[in-house]
C-alpha cells in the first residue's frame, strides 16, 4: 500500500498486476482530471478507489477470471468523471438565454446573456444573397406635348405626338432558379422594356408576369436556369432590434450589390395614402441605408434569407435620412405565389371598415388593453357581415394571430385566399366570442351576373331600377347601384341606392348600357344620376 504522484495528483495504490493497456486507460482518465478542475474531482477520487479496491479483493481469488472486470471498473469510473466534468465546466453554449429580473418596486425586466460569438457576423448574409440581387433598368415611352395655337390647328390639322422614352431602374431579387425575379410595381410601372443584370454581368430580357399595386409587389421572368435564389423567410418571426441586410443597386448601376446594414426599427408599420387607393401596407421599418435605387432589393436577416422587399423611403431630400421601409417576405410570398399560379392576385376580403383602439374607446367599452381595432362599419353581405360581427365590435385575433393595428389585420387578412376559413376572436358588451369567417375575394369580374340577377360592375352591383321607385323620384328609366361595394365603384363615391342616369353624357336603361359604354370608353367613366331621395349627384373613375 503506497501512493503514487502521476500529473500532480496523487492517489492510493495497492499491488495489483494490470495489464498495459488499462494502465494506459488509467493514465488517460488521469490527464482529464488535471484538465478539469480538480476540487471538483478530488469529491470523487474516494469513488474510483472503492472500485480499485473492489477488483483487488476480486483478482486476489481469481486473477485470470476477473482481469476484465478490472478493467470495465477503470473504464466505467472513467465515464462517471468525464459525465461530472461536463456537469461542472461552466456552459460554453452560444445561444441566448434571458432570464426576467424585477427591480425594487416590484417591476418586471428582462435581461440577457450573449456570448462572444453572438455579436453580428454579416459575411455569410451578405456572399450568400448578393449574387441573387440585380439590377433592374426599365424604359418608359412617353407622348410628348406640345401647345399647338389654334389658327395654326385650323389650316394644318393636328399635329401628331411625338414619343419620348425616359430610363429608369431599380433592384430585384431572384426567388426560383429557373428566371423568377420580384421587384416593386413602382419599377416597373408603365414600362415597355425591363432588362436585368446580374451581378456576373450578365444581362437578360425580361417580361413582367403580374403586378399588384396594392402591394407594391411585381414578378418578373427572365430566360435563364440555375440561378442563384434568396430563401424566403417567415417575417411574422422578425424581432425588433434584429439584424438586417439591405442589398440592392442606390443611385444606379455603378453602384450595383450595395450592401447596407442596420436593425428592425418597427414592424406593422403604414404611410399616409393621399391618393384614396385601397393598400395593404405593414412594412418592416429599419434603419438600414437605403437610397433611390434600392427599390425591389432585398433585406435579409443574419442567416441570409429574404424577410422583406425594399420599398420606400421618408425623407424631404429625397435620399435616405435613417428611415426605409420594406414590404413583408410573407406577403410577397403569397402575392407571388398567386402570381405564378393564377396570372392575378386572389385577394381575401373580410368586409370591414376599421380604426385602432384609442383610450377614449377602452375606457368607454372598459377594455383591459388596446390591443385589437375597432369595427366602424360592415360591408353588407361581405364576410364579416355573414359571420356575425356587428359594429363597435373590437376584433381581437385572427386565428390565433393577435391584432395590434389595422395595418395588422391587413397583413393577417391578406395571407388568405378567397373561400378560406378562420375564427374571429371578438369583445361584444364585455364578453369574448369566437365567430368563424369564410373569406370571400375582392371584386367581382365586370359584367359577371349574380345569383340575384345583379351584374358586377367595378366592384359594385347594378340592377335596372324598380318602377315603383322610379315613378316616386319622377324618372322613366335608370340603373340602379344595389351595392357600391368596397372596389374601384365605392372609392369614387358611388352608394348604394343611387340611380344611374347618364354614363358619358349618354342616357341609359339598363346595366347593359352602363356596360357597353364604359367598355367604349379608352380613359374615364363620368356617372351622373340621383341618389336614393332624389338629388342630383356624379362621380367618376379612371379605367385601369
Amino acid at each position: 500500500m503506497g501512493f503514487v504522484v502521476f500529473e500532480g495528483i496523487a492517489f492510493e495504490t495497492s499491488v495489483i498486476p494490470l495489464s498495459k493497456a488499462a494502465l494506459e486507460t488509467l493514465k488517460s482518465i488521469l490527464h482529464l482530471f488535471k484538465c478539469a478542475n480538480i476540487a471538483i474531482f478530488s469529491l470523487f477520487m474516494a469513488y474510483l478507489l472503492i472500485l480499485l479496491r473492489a477488483a483487488k479483493i476480486i483478482i486476489q481469488k481469481d486473477m485470470n477470471k476477473n482481469i476484465m472486470t478490472v478493467a470495465a471498473s477503470v473504464v466505467l469510473s472513467g465515464v462517471v468523471a468525464a459525465g461530472i466534468v461536463k456537469a461542472a465546466t461552466p456552459s460554453t453554449d452560444s445561444s441566448t438565454k434571458t432570464t426576467t429580473s424585477y427591480s425594487i418596486d416590484g417591476a418586471a425586466y428582462r435581461t440577457v446573456n450573449l456570448a462572444e460569438n453572438d455579436y453580428p457576423d454579416f459575411t455569410y448574409a451578405a456572399e450568400s444573397a448578393v449574387d441573387a440581387v440585380v439590377f433592374v433598368k426599365v424604359t418608359i415611352k412617353t407622348q410628348q406635348q406640345y401647345y399647338i395655337d389654334p389658327f395654326f390647328k385650323f389650316f394644318f390639322g393636328d399635329v401628331p405626338q411625338q414619343e419620348r422614352e425616359q430610363q429608369g431602374s431599380g433592384s430585384g431579387v431572384i426567388i426560383r432558379g429557373d428566371g423568377y425575379i420580384v421587384t416593386n410595381n413602382n419599377v416597373v410601372q408603365g414600362a415597355s422594356k425591363v432588362e436585368v443584370t446580374l451581378n456576373n454581368n450578365k444581362v437578360y430580357e425580361a417580361k413582367v408576369i403580374g403586378t399588384d399595386p396594392v402591394t407594391d409587389v411585381a414578378l418578373l421572368k427572365i430566360d435563364a436556369e440555375g440561378l442563384p435564389i434568396v430563401p424566403f423567410a417567415d417575417s411574422d418571426q422578425l424581432r425588433l432590434g434584429e439584424w438586417v441586410l439591405a442589398i440592392g443597386s442606390p443611385l444606379g448601376e455603378q453602384l450595383r450589390g450595395t450592401i447596407t446594414a442596420g436593425i428592425v426599427s418597427a414592424k406593422g408599420r403604414s404611410m399616409p395614402n393621399y391618393s384614396g387607393e385601397f393598400k395593404i401596407e405593414s412594412f418592416i421599418q429599419t434603419d438600414a441605408a437605403v437610397n433611390p435605387g434600392n427599390s425591389g432589393g432585398a433585406l435579409v436577416n443574419k442567416k441570409g434569407e429574404l424577410v422583406g422587399i425594399n420599398t420606400a423611403i421618408v425623407s424631404q431630400t429625397g435620399a435616405y435620412s435613417g428611415y426605409s421601409f420594406a414590404v413583408p417576405s410573407n406577403i410577397v410570398k403569397k402575392v407571388v405565389g398567386d402570381l405564378i399560379d393564377f396570372g392575378s392576385v386572389k385577394r381575401a376580403r373580410l368586409g370591414v371598415a376599421m380604426s385602432p383602439v384609442t383610450e377614449k374607446i377602452a375606457e368607454e367599452l372598459k377594455l383591459s388593453s388596446l390591443e385589437g381595432v375597432y369595427i366602424n362599419e360592415i360591408v353588407k353581405g361581405g364576410a364579416a357581415d355573414k359571420a356575425g360581427v356587428k359594429t363597435g365590435d373590437i376584433l381581437l385575433k385572427v386565428d390565433k394571430t393577435v391584432i395590434k393595428s389595422p395595418s395588422a389585420l391587413q397583413e393577417k387578412v391578406n395571407s388568405y385566399h378567397p373561400g378560406d376559413k378562420a375564427s374571429l376572436t371578438v369583445i361584444r358588451d364585455g364578453k369574448t366570442i369566437t365567430l368563424p369567417v369564410e373569406f370571400q375575394g375582392g371584386e367581382a369580374q365586370t359584367g359577371t351576373v349574380d345569383e340575384d340577377g345583379s351584374i358586377a360592375f367595378y366592384g359594385g352591383k347594378l340592377r335596372e331600377a324598380p318602377k315603383e321607385k322610379l315613378e316616386m323620384l319622377g324618372l322613366k328609366k335608370g340603373v340602379e347601384i344595389v351595392s357600391a361595394g368596397s372596389g374601384t365603384l365605392a372609392q369614387a363615391g358611388a352608394k348604394d341606392g343611387f340611380i344611374i342616369l347618364y354614363v358619358n353624357d349618354q342616357p341609359v336603361a339598363n346595366p347593359q348600357d352602363v356596360l357597353n359604354i364604359a367598355k367604349k370608353s379608352r380613359r374615364a367613366v363620368y356617372v351622373e344620376g340621383v341618389d336614393a331621395v332624389g338629388k342630383k349627384g356624379f362621380f367618376g373613375f379612371a379605367k385601369e
